[in-house]
């Protein structure tokens, strides 16, 4: 693991603020990053693909507009990594897959246009499950990546090299998407600060007929170990597109690093502590209570309710509208290379084969009734509390937990038993965030969810921040690192 700890841990907040002061050149900031990404990458497996010469280029253009005395933009001169699911102009684009590994797009999405016209330097592609179709991070082109607490034990999916980069130190900031939980998932894994936006809060790139579905569950968002680098980050990201797919939210973005500070004062709070019934581990039971809790000595009110929505109903729901979602997307595959398919996108494919029109219609059915449910849950509450996960992060020799909270798990949901409370959210479109709130026994981090009414991101910062001030995480490192 790397010694030099110059600009390890800092946040993307200070790194801008010295770069801006020339208190440090973007061209010294990307060689450092290029640095650690080499002495980490053959134990981290965070990156798919780096982008040294390109990325030393654009730090030296980045350099002499700071030293032009340009006007700079928010994530100047900042090295920054973009989750391999999406497409980078020149740069090698997998998703993930074996299919894919040669794949150079001739343009860039939507995102990575405004995260470049921010100012950032792109150094590379993060690790991801194949098609971003798993809550942990392996696929066929590599290793799966580690988790910087416990090397031995997975980081999350499916943005699992995003959490691996930044909590890792190598980048204080990474693009993630969020499709079932793949932004808040590998932050609670590795104690990092994730938000998934509104449903249509960042755009998306309108070409293909999977994001023209009229319920786009995936939202790009940030992972950062601070609130405010993920509100800086969503500054960036969100705002109507010319060329967005529909659905994308017209008018002015919320203030969001305005929200915090705001506190939550007077605010209505519900603590779910299982999500309608789902096995929970105890030290993650215990810690979640606790944080939840702790809001009501922050003058908000707390009050435990009973979530009324079946999760296996939640679960099969969800899971054919992810794997039809597969199956519209790259089906194809099924019959030109399934080779070189992972065991759970061709399963997953093939399942997606079986549902009948009936099947469809009735998971969008559910869809609907979920979203009345949460429109009325959010007119009692002004936030909704649970466990972002049922467990800490899980050994990769051993696979995903067959027993939680003493109760055996489904081998044949075995991907997603253990992540129980993310895709709810993506259901419904709501904004949703993790915060780190403690460690398990075995000293590895546990998330806090933190639900916020549809378009409520700046309730969700704001109790975000104010949680983060009262329980201080970000100067907690992995040990190793």
């Amino acid at each position: 693991m790397p010694t030099d700890q110059s600009y390890a841990f800092k946040t993307a907040h200070e790194l801008t603020r010295m770069i801006a002061a020339r208190e440090v050149s973007p061209v010294e900031l990307t060689e450092w990053t290029l640095r650690r990404i080499e002495a980490t990458n053959d134990t981290l497996h965070a990156y798919l693909t780096i982008i040294g010469d390109r990325a030393l280029d654009d730090a030296r253009a980045a350099e002499a507009a700071v030293m032009r005395g340009d006007a700079l933009g928010p994530l100047h001169g900042l090295p920054f990594p973009i989750k391999d699911l999406v497409p980078t102009k020149g740069v090698r684009t997998t998703f993930g897959s074996a299919a894919f590994a040669d794949n150079v797009p001739d343009q860039d999405d939507i995102v990575v246009r405004r995260i470049k016209s921010a100012g950032a330097i792109i150094i590379g592609k993060t690790n991801t499950p194949e098609f971003g179709h798993l809550g942990y991070t392996a696929n066929l082109l590599g290793e799966h990546c580690r988790n910087p607490w416990d090397v031995t034990r997975e980081s999350g999916g499916s943005s699992g090299g995003a959490a691996a980069s930044v909590a890792a130190g190598i980048t204080p900031l990474a693009q993630g998407g969020d499709g079932g939980g793949s932004i808040r998932i590998p932050a609670s894994l590795c104690g990092l600060y994730g938000i998934k936006g509104t449903e249509g809060r960042v755009p998306r790139s309108g070409s293909s007929d999977a994001a023209w579905h009229p319920y786009n569950l995936a939202q790009t968002g940030p992972l950062s170990r601070t609130v405010r680098d993920s509100a800086l980050l969503m500054s960036v990201l969100t705002g109507p597109g010319e060329d967005a797919a529909p659905g994308t939210l017209g008018g002015p973005a919320p203030d969001y690093l305005g929200a915090i500070g705001r506190g939550v004062r007077g605010l209505r709070i519900g603590w779910t502590p299982d999500m309608g019934g789902n096995a929970v581990d105890p030290d993650v039971a215990q810690a979640t209570a606790g944080a939840a809790r702790s809001f009501e000595s922050l003058d908000a009110s707390v009050e435990e309710f009973d979530f009324e929505v079946d999760p296996d109903l939640m679960w099969t729901s969800f899971r054919n509208y992810f794997d039809l979602k597969a199956l519209v997307s790259y089906g194809h595959l099924l019959k030109s290379s399934p080779e070189l398919l992972t065991d759970y996108v061709r399963e997953g494919m093939e399942y997606a084969t079986t549902l009948t029109a009936v099947d469809h219609h009735e998971t969008m059915a559910f869809i609907a009734k979920l979203r009345d449910y949460f429109r009325r849950l959010f007119e009692r509450f002004d936030l909704v509390l649970s466990p972002t996960l049922a467990t800490t992060a899980f050994r990769v020799d051993d696979g995903p937990p067959t027993e939680i909270g003493g109760r055996t798990m489904d081998t044949a949901r075995a991907y997603w038993t253990w992540s129980p409370f993310t895709y709810s959210v993506n259901m419904t479109g709501h904004p949703a965030a993790t915060v780190p709130c403690g460690f398990d026994r075995d000293g590895l981090p546990i998330g806090l969810h933190l639900i916020g009414g549809f378009g409520g991101e700046e309730t969700v910062l704001a109790t975000s921040a104010a949680f983060e001030e009262a329980h201080p995480w970000a100067a907690k490192r992995p040990p190793a690192i």
